[in-house]
């Protein structure tokens, strides 16, 4: 794999695991804790059993030996859990489950294999086999109340911050490093200033990320889900996993802006995009934040 390749890969990773997310399909953003007074099965995890399977043979329930278990990986925040677990449990069980070993609370979680799972429904119907990968976003309590913490402490000193604020982003210069190694693209769209759009039927293309990977952006709206694909990967990223947008024209070639999907709780998870053309940002802002309509 090339340098350029290996960038390519890790920077839409790295956005969200700043923040102790990864790409998924979210749908609770309670901080409501799941009780987790539930009697789990027996399951293996990292290889090591979590308890002794019981031998209830004898009092007519089935014990853990006789269960169908399915081993995969669970990932969350760049850490991998090796998971054998009964097939026919459900993702609700899943989760309690995975709240002991990530501290992300299970009603927080969100869950992704193939799109989200359904808390009710059990690996099986959600067609979960061995060696299948599954994908966890959610932040701790901890996370949670940092993000939350009174604004004061999180302040500069003053004149620093109005002078970066004045500042175009075009301009700062981890922007404009990106901006003068890579140039515009020779595939950009065309932009049109001053003009708003419908998104496209077609993924948004000729853009790049801060490593210079081409990127392309495909809305499925049927799902709720914004595909951020690169060469090398495509993330199925959910709509309201998305807590903010920040974008700005590029001074120069005002038909395009660069922008910033901020995929955890704070900005260091910001995954920037440069060239996107600047009749699409507004029904971009629109589809990710909810606003979104068909035309």
């Amino acid at each position: 794999m090339t340098s350029e390749e290996s960038h390519e890969t890790s920077d839409l990773c790295d956005a969200v695991s700043s923040d102790k997310m990864v790409c998924g399909d979210p749908s609770s953003t309670s901080l409501d804790v799941m009780d987790t007074d539930v009697n789990l099965p027996s399951f293996v995890t990292n290889g090591e059993p979590s308890v002794e399977p019981v031998n209830a043979s004898n009092n007519g329930v089935t014990s853990v030996s006789e269960l169908e278990m399915v081993e995969f990986k669970v990932v969350h925040n760049k850490q991998t859990y090796n998971i054998r677990y009964p097939l026919d449990e459900t993702v609700e069980h899943l989760k309690i489950h995975i709240e002991e070993l990530t501290n992300v609370p299970a009603s927080m979680q969100k869950v992704m294999f193939k799109g989200l799972m359904k808390d009710a429904e059990t690996l099986r119907e959600q067609n979960v086999t061995n060696n299948a990968k599954i994908m966890v976003i959610g932040s701790t309590f901890n996370d949670v109340l940092a993000v939350n913490e009174p604004a004061a402490k999180a302040k500069v000193d003053g004149a620093k911050v109005e002078s970066s604020s004045k500042e175009p982003l075009c301009k700062q210069k981890i922007h404009k490093t990106v901006l003068d190694k890579y140039g515009k693209p020779d595939d950009v769209m065309p932009g049109i200033k001053s003009k708003r759009e419908p998104l496209p039927r077609l993924p948004i293309v000729g853009m790049y990320n801060k490593s210079g990977a081409k990127v392309r952006l495909t809305f499925k709206l049927e799902n709720d889900q914004l595909w951020i694909g690169t060469k090398e990967r495509t993330e199925k990223v959910a709509l309201n996993s998305i807590k903010a947008i920040v974008s700005e024209e590029i001074e120069g070639n005002e038909e395009y802006h660069l922008m910033a999907l901020q995929l955890g709780p704070t900005e260091l998870s910001r995954y920037w995009i440069y060239w996107i053309p600047a009749q699409y940002v507004d029904a971009i802002k629109d589809a990710i934040l909810g606003n979104w309509q068909y035309f």
